[in-house]
């Protein structure tokens, strides 16, 4: 039998899903009799920039290092960070060395996807934005991308296997595939056979884009499905979409004439951030697949800080372990663990020894001697983003 490209779960907890160096330096150091106690970082900028992301991957991260005898810091899944660690090891670097690989990678990707996950979300909060993403990405790491859209405050998914495993239903109505099958002309016949197939609890959504006018489709839906119909949703090929507002405002308009005011709109295909913010006013929700999945991972490297109790650190790196704060104005502070508290404080763009006595430690146990001491819930890791966001302003930058 052909096999996938795919590695399985064992084969990342061994950790052999590594770069092949970190094992010719379990070789050199096991030659050379030499296994230190460190403290490693996670970070993707030293000093606080402002520009937020959003941290997920967390509930990966901490089922990478069970079982491995180190202790494990994180800031929460949802946090917004800027600046600092958001990961912090401790351990005989023996233990963890060929993990590295893998945990930049379960971090790197999944916050990346978070944060835009966060952008469209705040881009249209009164909205409903679903998560359509998982054709762009390898099948077996759509759990991770639906875990990431929702942990950025997306309202739903629509990969199945993957809602199974983060225990989420899954959601969707109908392809352009079913209204072919039956031919053009024969709409209705599609949108009947799906009213009729499927369960009462699924929203009956009309595709109305496959052969003729938006607004044609739209009007012959409604006259099929009468009141059962919820929505119509337009997912119009981008070379036939030309003023998509406008095709938009004129199915509204079609709809309305014709006493169906309570037939909502939902769009997708190629939608981004600016594309939300052109549609939020004249549609009631949104599909985003690449906007999310096409998000660059994000740059996290892990460098060393402490060597047996002494700070070190390559060049371009801060020596010695940190904490990162976060002040109840929204300011991030990353200071030296052993810095100390102070009434004052530097601003949020600021690396200082001291931060504000009322700032909040935002780094937590997550593994303490190979036990995970977290437990996981998405909808409260969504709502930890959304209120963080609001407290430091994610997004402004982008305004």
């Amino acid at each position: 039998m052909t096999t996938m490209d795919l590695l399985d779960e064992q084969a990342i907890r061994d950790g052999r899903s590594t770069d092949a160096y970190f094992l010719r330096t379990e070789e050199a150091l096991d030659a050379a009799d030499r296994d230190p106690t460190v403290v490693a970082e996670v970070t993707a900028d030293q000093f606080p920039t402002g520009a937020f992301e959003v941290l997920a991957g967390c509930s990966d991260a901490a089922a990478l290092f069970e079982g491995l005898p180190v202790d494990v810091d994180a800031l929460r899944t949802g946090q917004c960070f800027d600046g600092g660690p958001v990961l912090q090891i401790e351990g005989r670097y023996r233990a963890f060395a060929r993990y590295e690989t893998a945990l930049l990678g379960l971090l790197s990707q999944a916050s990346a996807f978070a944060t835009r996950a966060l952008t469209a979300t705040l881009a249209a909060p009164d909205s409903l934005v679903l998560s359509f993403g998982s054709r762009h990405l390898h099948p077996a790491i759509a759990p991770m991308l639906e875990r990431a859209a929702l942990v950025g405050g997306l309202d739903g998914i629509s990969n199945v296997a993957a809602g199974e495993m983060i225990g989420k239903e899954a959601g969707g109505t109908m392809p352009h595939a079913l209204l072919l099958c039956f031919g053009e002309g024969n709409q209705a016949n599609g949108w009947r056979a799906f009213d009729d197939g499927v369960g009462p609890d699924v929203p009956r959504v009309a595709l109305v884009d496959t052969f003729y006018d938006e607004t044609v489709e739209a009007r012959e839906a409604a006259a099929t499905l009468g009141d059962a119909l919820d929505s119509v949703r337009i997912d119009t090929t981008g070379s036939r979409r030309g003023d998509f507002r406008h095709i938009v405002r004129e199915v509204r308009w079609e709809l309305d004439a014709q006493g169906h005011e309570d037939v909502g709109i939902f769009v997708s295909g190629g939608i981004d951030r600016e594309a939300i913010l052109k549609l939020r006013d004249v549609v009631d929700g949104f599909g985003i697949g690449s906007y999310v999945t096409n998000a660059d991972p994000t740059d996290f490297a892990l460098d060393i800080v402490e060597v047996d109790g002494e700070p070190i650190s390559k060049r371009g790196k801060l020596p010695g372990r940190k904490r990162v704060y976060r002040t109840k104005d929204g300011g991030h502070h990353v200071a030296l663990a052993d810095g100390g508290r102070t009434d004052g404080g530097a601003g949020a763009d600021e690396t200082i020894r001291s931060v504000p006595g009322n700032a909040e430690p935002l780094l937590e146990p997550l593994v303490r001697d190979g036990e995970v001491v977290r437990e996981f819930d998405v909808d409260a890791a969504a709502e930890r983003a959304r209120t963080d966001a609001e407290l430091v302003g994610f997004g402004e930058e982008r305004d």
